[in-house]
């Protein structure tokens, strides 16, 4: 697997979430959350660091091996929070990164080679940003509003991202939908160059954004083109503690065993 030393990945992790306090020190079958996913970005990443605004979150990293900075209380997204990180450890170590992945501080099981897919963005295709989707497999994924929706042109770059359901399908029933029309879920971990990570941090919320609260629309709305790439695997994304039962009952994956 790729250990490119020019690619970095951030991990952003608050303490304070209103659905879930503490999540990332959440214990997943023996080991925190954020101990799992800092180990799965790791086989990757020549440099990983996790940015946490809470001395708890920032201990239990240095206690399990891991590297972290402490950023600002301030940031309404993983984006500005990575943002503020990347210059912090670039001035630590004495070097720059071309390159920021943005991974999701709640997919204790995320799959290496999605962020070789992510990684392989910016290398054949020069992306400036880049994230990936998941086509839609569940009725009940299509029409949640938890789980946006992108829709994607013939350069594999995003048109729209949306809580709604994208495409609407003129004279179809919404329970043909699924089988009618190949439909795709964002993951949420993204890619950057470095400056333009710099750039999009510095823009001002936009109408989009606003009205369906997703910060990439932002970024289209302001014409920079977010790369797009399609992975098969599923997300053990972990929002509520009802997501860690479940995940809890359903037992660890036979590969982390």
């Amino acid at each position: 697997m790729s250990r490119n030393p020019e690619f970095i990945g951030i991990i952003p992790a608050r303490y304070a979430s209103s659905r879930f306090p503490g999540k990332p020190l959440a214990d997943i079958f023996g080991k925190s959350m954020i101990c799992r996913v800092y180990e799965q970005a790791a086989k990757v990443l020549q440099t990983v660091y996790v940015a946490t605004d809470d001395e708890r979150i920032f201990n239990a990293v240095e206690a399990f091996g891991g590297k972290a900075v402490m950023t600002s209380e301030s940031h309404n997204s993983g984006t500005d929070r990575c943002a503020e990180a990347v210059l912090h450890i670039e001035k630590e170590l004495g070097r720059s990164f071309s390159t920021v992945l943005n991974i999701q501080g709640d997919e204790p099981f995320i799959e290496p080679v999605q962020l070789e897919l992510l990684m392989d963005c910016f290398t054949d295709s020069g992306a400036r940003i880049a994230t990936l989707v998941k086509p839609v497999g569940k009725p009940e994924e299509l029409f949640d509003p938890n789980r946006p929706k992108v829709v994607v042109n013939a350069r594999q770059e995003a048109l729209y991202f949306s809580r709604s359901v994208i495409p609407f399908l003129r004279g179809r029933k919404p329970e043909e939908w699924i089988d009618a029309h190949a439909f795709y879920l964002h993951i949420g971990l993204y890619g950057y160059r470095n400056d333009v990570l710099q750039e999009i941090t510095r823009l001002p919320q936009s109408p989009l954004e606003t009205a369906e609260s997703l910060e990439q629309l932002r970024w289209l709305e302001n014409g920079y083109a977010v790369s797009v790439r399609v992975t098969r695997y599923d997300s053990f994304g972990i929002d509520t503690p009802e997501d860690l039962r479940r995940l809890t009952e359903a037992g660890l994956p036979p590969e982390f065993r």
